[in-house]
């Protein structure tokens, strides 16, 4: 039996929704790879018929042209992979290069290591670094960039808010960049290696959300995992910072972090809970809720 998936976003200019199928029963080992069911691309927040660019069903995918006229692509598309990686046309789909780089753009900070083998607690390649990798490996680079072209007063306040008096600086070696934790009633600079489990995930999230290059789409999974509990108000306001250029999606199961968010009248916060073992949005389709149309099937 297949269960249908549904996944979009709407904004401007373009919007864009996908519906995958799992599992397939086909006998294969690869049975719970998902498959591409429908895939549409359409000008503005609202799709109609007239406002459509990029329909695929299945394995066949039209496009509208110049002048508003449908055309038949001849390829042939993987069931498992998305139109926007296995077509790439500027003259006669332009929007799914535009959405493609738009997609590519927006940041995941999923799990930042911070165990002992952490590749943030080693020296980084010395490079000018706007934008930090997953790992966190380019800390260092990214946090001496934001120095010299960011916000290097909020990196500042930032590192102060957290940890009162203290400073960072950005070391550098012929091994590399990296991290130096200057804190009151110690003698000497600590290194990224000798730091907290705590501190040196906030470092890495205050790389993240300070970059000088913000995206339009960042988010955060449970960042307040290994910090400390007083560490939390200067986490929500570090959020809050960069949600002033970036809309900031933060899953957390952390009640003070949810409840200093929720006391921002920008936050919409979207609750999930269990229904028989199925993890499903409390209110419902908020999706429908909030003018959401999905193409048929």
């Amino acid at each position: 039996m297949s269960e249908i998936k549904r996944f979009g976003f709407s904004s401007h200019p373009f919007s864009y929704c996908l519906d995958i199928r799992l599992p397939i029963s086909s006998n294969s080992a690869f049975d719970f790879d998902p498959e591409m069911k429908r895939e549409c691309l359409w000008h503005g927040v609202d799709m109609d018929a007239k406002s459509l660019c990029a329909d695929r069903r299945t394995t066949t995918l039209r496009t509208r042209a110049t002048g508003g006229k449908w055309i038949d692509v001849d390829l042939s598309l993987s069931r498992h992979s998305s139109i926007l990686s296995e077509y790439s046309d500027p003259f006669n789909a332009p929007e799914l290069i535009v959405v493609r780089e738009k997609l590519c753009s927006w940041r995941f900070y999923d799990t930042f290591r911070v165990d002992s083998g952490s590749p943030a607690r080693h020296p980084s390649i010395a490079t000018f670094t706007p934008i930090m990798s997953g790992d966190g490996s380019d800390v260092a680079a990214v946090l001496q960039t934001i120095r010299e072209i960011g916000d290097h007063d909020g990196l500042d306040q930032a590192i102060d808010d957290a940890f009162p008096g203290s400073k960072i600086r950005i070391g550098a070696s012929d091994a590399g960049m990296q991290v130096l934790l200057k804190q009151p009633g110690i003698f000497r600079e600590l290194t990224a290696a000798e730091l907290s489990d705590g501190t040196l995930r906030y470092l890495l999230l205050v790389a993240a959300m300070l970059t000088p290059r913000p995206p339009e789409l960042m988010v955060l999974n449970e960042p307040e995992n290994s910090l400390h509990p007083d560490l939390i108000p200067a986490l929500e306001r570090l959020i809050k910072l960069a949600a002033e250029n970036s809309q900031v999606i933060v899953v957390s199961h952390n009640p003070i972090l949810v409840g200093e968010l929720e006391s921002d009248e920008i936050c919409m916060p979207i609750r999930l809970e269990k229904d028989d073992g199925a993890t499903v949005l409390q209110d419902g389709d908020l999706l429908s809720q909030y003018g959401w149309k999905r193409p048929s099937r």
